[in-house]
């Protein structure tokens, strides 16, 4: 991956819990104290990225134990993060999770503005899309980079409320809910990438300008648009614990309807999202093995294609870009794996390797190794009558081959993982792609497990 995110360090690990009255008193178990009141970790951190420039920010995750009685379980959550790069991406996020807002209802709260100056895009269908990893590291007759050209630009304003309630107790729950997505999309702005560099300034080719240009993104999509999503389905959740479970089931089935009349674009559609979690308890209390498998898929109408990559779960974590990447397929290149449909698996083996109390805060720390894979299931239909019969000079020498065959793209790697509180969990991943056609390595710092 030749736009891959190197860490440069994190410059401060900061962890604090502030407590409400003494834990010691209520302890359930020697090892670890029950957390009361409240607590809360965050860090700054920096890292790097040769096109987007120095990353930079921090977050921070509160929480309200209330009584302990619950412990790990939490009565509030607020999460709020803020980054920003020297060549202008950020987030800018806060989410609220609560089971005490309204009695008896699990409420999950977001609002988010999040910019890309250069979003990962490689076309549609998968292996279809042929990506060139030698085009992106070459240069063109002006002695211009083509490493932004498979990146395009997108502005987000991504607004969420969720719901989950008791049909048999905690184990079977109902799920509603209501989510805005206002995407702007645009080709990479170049000049300002390359102001005040000297050298290895960047090409303004980009797949996403030919795929305009050819008419393979309809005129009415190019610059994206806005909708509003109805969510409505049903969770099964047998796990111990929601961080890092070590048995139990997570199965959710959702449905989420994009009606035309709720955005300002003529496309309307409706889509289904099935995922299924399972945790094998090896060793107790020290490790345990976790697998997830998921089909999201375009059941009716038609969806643009700057949403088909989002995907989605349920609280409290609820959206994600694309299949590939640190979310879904750790070391294939991110939004590797786009169509109307999609599944995508995960095997991690976690394994505890330090259990201990520091400063009257609970941790651990766990190893994990892991596989990963994602296929598209469902082709995405578009017009490619457009395509020269001859590439004009300076692309790469193919950019779509229909006749390829879609099989799983694979990653592998490990990760390393800090918990405080069982609930604030740093998480750094190295992964791997099998094949150089979804690209080379991917090293992520996160918050919390994959799932």
């Amino acid at each position: 991956m030749k736009n891959r995110l190197f860490s440069i360090g994190i410059l401060l690990f900061l962890s604090i819990s502030l407590i409400a009255q003494d834990a010691d008193t209520i302890s359930s178990k020697k090892e670890e104290k029950v957390k009361t009141g409240f607590s809360f970790g965050g860090f700054p951190f920096v890292a790097y990225d040769a096109d987007v420039g120095l990353k930079y920010g921090a977050l921070v995750n509160l929480y309200w134990f209330g009584d302990g009685s619950r412990y790990p379980m939490y009565d509030h959550s607020v999460y709020l993060e803020w980054s920003r790069t020297t060549k202008g991406n950020g987030i800018n996020q806060i989410t609220y999770d609560t089971d005490k807002l309204i009695p008896g209802i699990r409420s999950f709260i977001e609002a988010s503005y999040l910019t890309e100056k250069a979003l990962d895009f490689y076309g549609f269908n998968g292996y279809q899309a042929i990506y060139d990893p030698d085009y992106v590291n070459s240069v063109d007759d002006m002695g211009y980079s083509n490493r932004a050209y498979y990146r395009h630009s997108r502005k987000l304003i991504r607004i969420n409320a969720d719901f989950q309630g008791e049909i048999i107790g905690q184990k079977f729950r109902w799920l509603a809910g209501i989510g805005y997505f206002g995407n702007t999309i645009d080709s990479v702005d170049v000049n300002s990438l390359n102001e005040g560099e000297t050298e290895d300034l960047l090409s303004d080719n980009s797949l996403y300008g030919n795929y305009m240009e050819w008419g393979l993104i309809p005129e009415d999509q190019a610059n994206g648009g806005g909708h509003t999503l109805l969510k409505g389905g049903l969770v099964y959740d047998t796990r111990d614990n929601e961080p890092n479970p070590f048995k139990g089931i997570w199965t959710e089935l959702q449905l989420h309807y994009a009606p035309s009349f709720l955005s300002n674009t003529d496309y309307g559609y409706t889509r289904l999202i099935f995922t299924h979690r399972h945790y094998f308890t090896l060793i107790p209390e020290w490790m345990n093995l976790a697998v997830r498998l998921s089909y999201q898929g375009r059941i009716s109408g038609e969806m643009p294609f700057y949403m088909m990559p989002y995907l989605f779960n349920t609280a409290p974590k609820l959206t994600s870009d694309g299949v590939g990447g640190n979310k879904t397929v750790r070391g294939v290149l991110r939004n590797r794996i786009v169509g109307d449909g999609f599944a995508y698996g995960n095997l991690e083996l976690r394994g505890k390797i330090l259990r201990t109390t520091v400063f009257n805060q609970n941790l651990y720390i766990a190893l994990a190794g892991f596989v990963d894979g994602g296929m598209v299931t469902q082709k995405y239909k578009f017009d490619a009558s457009g395509i020269p019969d001859e590439l004009p000079d300076g692309l790469p020498d193919e950019i779509i081959n229909p006749d390829a065959k879609e099989v799983p793209h694979l990653g592998f790697g490990g990760g390393i993982h800090i918990a405080l509180n069982q609930n604030f969990i740093i998480t750094v991943d190295y992964g791997l792609a099998a094949k150089k056609e979804d690209g080379d390595s991917g090293f992520y710092i996160n918050t919390n497990f994959l799932f």
